[in-house]
């Protein structure tokens, strides 16, 4: 029994686990937000560094050849998709993308042509989605914080409660340790996260602000079952052991990928190219 192990937690967690998660948390957390803060070209780097970092693992996840090539080609597309972005070009950004993820293809094994392929976009996600939002003037600093706020929060509060409370699985043939109560704990905390910082920032309409958590939250762990559905299909239990504790960068970042692209677009779709950050937390 767990009680009964004291290399666990009252709650069923391993004290040398949960020791490396919080110690990598609070060494990434505020270098993220500074990054954040700081904006511009030390934001977009920060970004930068951390798609490159996310293909390599996707390339050593998928391909069972010889990687650097793949990498190079797809660290090219996304350093100059980044460039574009940076610059405003983000159509530019994405075609570039594309092209990229067309010469992974044509250098991976035949196989698995469209899985190596697809690290391209994925990656290339967290090159322009969180430069699109930040590179509004007056709220982009603030959608930033939102979008942490509410991936951070969904992911703790899902990790803590799915492991004490148990319960039915969420997707028990993807990943036997997701639950529905880990879920709709993540889902509850995303909301509450979001009227938070709303009241903080003095925004109105804390409805529509509350649905927007649901909805990023829902993709969030989405993007979570997603990469947990990769890990499966190519035999891994985590994407590398980059972060102590954590696993890998895509084993951080998932929920934040998926997230971070839907809320590109609700902000593009509602404030255009000149104000994306306003579009997505005024209703």
């Amino acid at each position: 029994m767990i009680g009964l192990d004291p290399s666990f937690g009252a709650f069923g967690f391993r004290a040398g686990e949960l020791a490396l998660r919080i110690f990598s948390a609070l060494l990434l957390i505020p270098l993220a937000l500074a990054a954040a803060y700081a904006g511009g070209w030390p934001f977009a780097l920060f970004w930068g560094a951390a798609a490159i970092g996310v293909l390599w693992e996707w390339i050593a996840l998928m391909s069972g050849t010889d990687r650097t090539s793949l990498l190079f080609a797809g660290a090219a597309a996304l350093a100059l998709a980044l460039v574009l972005a940076v610059a405003g070009f983000d159509l530019a950004a994405v075609i570039v993308l594309a092209m990229g993820a067309l010469g992974a293809a044509a250098l991976a094994p035949g196989e698995r042509q469209r899985w190596v392929a697809g690290g391209v976009p994925y990656a290339g996600c967290l090159v322009i989605a969180p430069i699109v939002l930040r590179s509004d003037a007056e709220y982009g600093f603030l959608a930033i914080i939102f979008l942490f706020a509410v991936v951070w929060t969904t992911d703790i509060a899902a990790y803590f409660v799915g492991r004490a409370v148990g319960g039915p699985k969420l997707v028990a043939e993807v990943s036997p340790n997701k639950t529905w109560s880990g879920a709709i704990a993540g889902l509850l905390a995303a909301i509450v996260a979001a009227i938070a910082v709303a009241k903080f920032a003095a925004l109105a309409q804390w409805f529509a602000i509350a649905m927007l958590a649901v909805v990023l939250s829902v993709f969030a762990q989405a993007g979570d079952v997603f990469e947990s559905f990769l890990k499966r299909r190519f035999g891994a239990k985590d994407s590398s052991r980059l972060i102590p504790g954590h696993g890998g960068l895509m084993d951080r970042l998932d929920g934040f990928v998926a997230a971070s692209v839907v809320a590109a677009v609700v902000g593009l779709s509602r404030g255009g190219f000149a104000a994306p950050g306003r579009g997505l937390l005024l209703w």
